[in-house]
């Protein structure tokens, strides 16, 4: 599997994260969710080289970047914007999962000088009930430290969380104990923020796109999926059976697969 160290950049006032996986192919941006990081992108970009060299990002508040608001979809997608110039490799491709998959089709209508085609992973045009019904994660309550990651792992379970693996990636030692990298009141404020309808964002551009649906995902209905493909010129859709929200770790071959082989047409 690919490995890469964190880079830091001053972007728009901030200091950034990101993940350069490096190689001699073409650059395609990554955008990870709410509670998520960069490096979970670390399978696809072993997947995708060496035709691709992927660029992952911590986004605002989340991984090693730097905290602090606004968390609105127009801010995030000029983080990307500012990524995007500053390392010089638009215009891309830019695959995004959940909340990042709304950054990136809001970054293709505000800059679709920079933008290639699109990669949306399960992230429907509307954010909001009814099309979601659970649209904002209630982690108000969510401790920060631990004295162990399992300790942490079974403080987020007894919240409501069957399995917290996804947000234990975003664990890390600290002291004596364990802490997550994300803050939970920046989380919820993130969260309604970027909660609504983006009919207007979806529909605002026309690069090549595709949209990955899984079957089971609380975020997007297929319903909705295929309303989404059918408004929208220029994009397909792949749906996944038997997998939920997060496809990338439900099937990571199919999905890698899905990703190159739309990559080598678009």
């Amino acid at each position: 599997m690919n490995s890469a160290s964190p880079s830091f950049l001053d972007l728009r006032g901030r200091r950034l994260s990101y993940l350069d996986f490096g190689g001699p192919g073409a650059p395609v941006l990554a955008l990870h969710g709410h509670f998520g990081r960069a490096r979970q992108y670390a399978p696809l970009a072993a997947a995708l080289a060496p035709r691709h060299r992927l660029i992952a990002l911590d986004q605002r508040g989340h991984g090693l970047s730097e905290g602090g608001g606004p968390f609105s979809t127009d801010e995030y997608a000029a983080d990307a914007a500012a990524l995007i110039e500053e390392l010089g490799v638009g215009p891309l491709p830019v695959v995004g999962h959940s909340m990042g998959g709304l950054i990136a089709y809001t970054l293709a209508a505000l800059r679709p000088e920079l933008v290639r085609a699109l990669v949306i992973e399960d992230m429907g045009a509307v954010n909001q009930p009814p099309e979601v019904a659970h649209a904002v994660l209630d982690v108000s309550d969510w401790p920060v430290r631990a004295a162990s990651r399992e300790a942490l792992g079974e403080a987020i379970t007894a919240r409501g969380v069957p399995d917290p693996a996804y947000f234990l990636d975003s664990a890390e030692p600290a002291g004596d104990g364990w802490r997550l990298l994300f803050d939970p009141a920046e989380m919820m404020e993130s969260q309604r923020a970027t909660a609504g309808d983006h009919w207007h964002r979806w529909l605002g551009s026309s690069c090549p796109t595709l949209l990955l649906h899984g079957e089971h995902s609380f975020m997007l209905s297929p319903a909705h999926a295929h309303e989404m493909t059918s408004r929208r010129p220029s994009t397909e859709l792949v749906e996944f059976p038997s997998c939920g929200h997060w496809l990338h770790d439900d099937d990571p071959a199919g999905y890698a697969e899905a990703v190159a082989s739309f990559l080598s047409r678009a």
